[in-house]
């Protein structure tokens, strides 16, 4: 996962969250934490990295540290009736499936959302976002650069790369 981190409106580190989380601590202690924010490259959520030092400790080996997780799934009993036929079982068909849908890239649409999540964080406030969104969603990358022209630049340059990949 690669992540962008800003502190107010400027980027202080982009990479991994091995490489971003020292830069972080390194800026701390802030007057206001709220200033400091990360964010998912691929999803343009913002996430919440744990930034103490014992947060570095070696965890136990198995599934945990895999990353797996146990949640609810509904289903209709056909659908069940199919997962039961697979080989390997439910989890491991559901994880083959997901993984091949992932495979097969993202969309336009997905590139969009993710960079609305972030730009709805970051720059909601911020004069023409609604018209920025809609140019965005368009496809209209003149438009984009239109509408943020006056934004802070690593806003906006960060919000386009979200949205525009090359």
């Amino acid at each position: 996962m690669m992540l962008t981190v800003f502190l107010k409106d400027e980027v202080v580190a982009r990479g991994s969250r091995g490489e971003v989380v020292p830069t972080m601590r390194a800026l701390q202690p802030l007057e206001r934490s709220s200033d400091l924010l990360a964010f998912d490259d691929d999803t343009g959520r913002q996430i919440d990295l744990d930034l103490r030092p014992e947060a570095d400790a070696p965890r136990p080996r198995g599934r945990p540290s895999l990353g797996v997780e146990a949640k609810e799934v509904t289903l209709l009993p056909r659908h069940w009736e199919w997962l039961a036929q697979q080989r390997g079982g439910a989890s491991a068909t559901l994880r083959k499936l997901v993984e091949e849908a992932l495979r097969k890239g993202r969309t336009a649409k997905d590139h969009h959302d993710a960079a609305y999540r972030f730009l709805h964080v970051m720059a909601g406030d911020l004069p023409h976002f609604v018209d920025l969104v809609r140019e965005m969603y368009a496809g209209n990358k003149v438009g984009y650069d239109h509408f943020s022209y006056d934004w802070p630049r690593d806003i906006r340059d960060h919000g386009r790369r979200l949205a525009f990949p090359d």
